[in-house]
């Protein structure tokens, strides 16, 4: 079943409690979109969706606690539902993790893909939007990356999303009506100006700008830079930060796409799948950030230059430009308003959501 004229279309948002899938849920939510959300919360608070439906003035049309690879559950969803489209993003994310633990996140985020795509086959649902990583295009010298470079995955998780491209791909090879859109993007920071929304991990956070303002909110005594030896101009590594607002934004204009607009009827779309980077082009280094956060709290980030995580490359930096020219789409926020809407939700919620030790 589709929408009809009358009715705002409805997108299954899978990883809608983490932190660009609830922003992305505000995103649509505000711009008339009915959201399902299916989340394990295995890296998520519930929370985060009550903060959403906060935000955005608006219920979401449902929510399930539910792990992608039982397909039996989801298939339930799909058959209680109406759905038009999906937004995926489940999946685990840490760079390093994935190193240490490889078959656990083949495992989920394989798996999740696969069971989604033949739940999605089943019920005649052919347009997808999945959130990929330009992680993927790996180690090279001829930045900025641009959606041609080779993929050059250096650890199980970047691996992991170029395999679900090659899904996608396959997919679309035999099932010619399949609309999909892969969006690769580095390091999303920020959080929403509102400071009710931002990026809570469970445990140790695996990513730069959660660990900072953690400790400069004192939740964690001081900051691990992995690496000042790169052949940079600091030392540390240089990536494209892009504000999470930018990337849920992104994400909304691609189901539009893909003909899945918040008014009228499901427009056709072009089939296949199609690769496209989201990104400001600027690369900051990890000692610019830790420098912006600073400045941004007004409290001091201590940190400490460890020796470099496994996996880890000397620069990511996306070129924007195929989806300025296709979409007339660009990133629009800088790197020291994400730190001020980041240390907005720290400072407001010391703790995160709540519901799990920091550690």
């Amino acid at each position: 079943m589709t929408a009809s004229a009358d009715e705002a279309p409805t997108v299954l948002v899978t990883g809608g409690a983490g932190f660009i899938g609830s922003h992305t849920c505000v995103e649509l939510l505000e711009h008339g979109y009915q959201v399902i959300v299916v989340d394990s919360h295995a890296n998520s608070s519930p929370e985060a969706l009550a903060r959403v439906e906060k935000v955005a003035g608006t219920p979401l049309s449902a929510s399930y606690k539910l792990d992608l690879r039982d397909e039996a559950g989801l298939d339930a969803v799909f058959q209680r539902h109406r759905i038009d489209a999906v937004i995926h993003f489940a999946a685990m994310k840490s760079v390093r993790e994935s190193v240490e633990i490889p078959l656990e996140y083949y495992g989920v985020n394989l798996g999740a893909m696969v069971s989604l795509l033949k739940v999605m086959q089943a019920h005649g649902v052919d347009r997808l939007v999945f959130s990929s990583s330009c992680s993927i295009y790996g180690e090279s010298d001829a930045l900025p990356l641009t959606e041609k470079s080779p993929a050059q995955p250096t650890n199980a998780y970047a691996r992991s999303k170029w395999i679900c491209e090659q899904m996608l791909a396959d997919l679309c090879r035999v099932r010619p009506e399949f609309s999909a859109l892969s969006l690769r993007y580095f390091n999303p920071a920020g959080a929403h100006p509102s400071g009710l929304l931002g990026e809570d991990p469970r445990g140790v956070p695996g990513n730069v700008m959660p660990f900072a303002m953690q400790v400069a909110v004192g939740r964690r005594e001081k900051l691990s830079i992995f690496g000042g030896d790169f052949d940079t101009p600091d030392g540390t590594a240089l990536r494209d930060y892009i504000h999470v607002v930018d990337v849920a934004d992104g994400h909304r204009v691609a189901l539009e796409k893909l003909g899945v607009a918040a008014s009228g009827p499901l427009r056709e779309a072009p089939t296949g799948l199609r690769v496209l980077n989201l990104g400001t082009g600027t690369g900051s280094s990890v000692l610019q950030l830790v420098q912006a956060v600073a400045k941004a709290s007004g409290r001091p980030v201590p940190y400490q230059i460890v020796e470099r995580r496994p996996g880890d490359v000397t620069s990511l930096i996306a070129s924007p430009a195929e989806a300025e020219r296709l979409w007339g789409w660009r990133t629009k926020r800088t790197l020291e308003q994400m730190c001020e809407d980041a240390w907005r939700f720290q400072e407001a919620n010391p703790n995160g959501y709540g519901g799990w030790d920091a550690e």
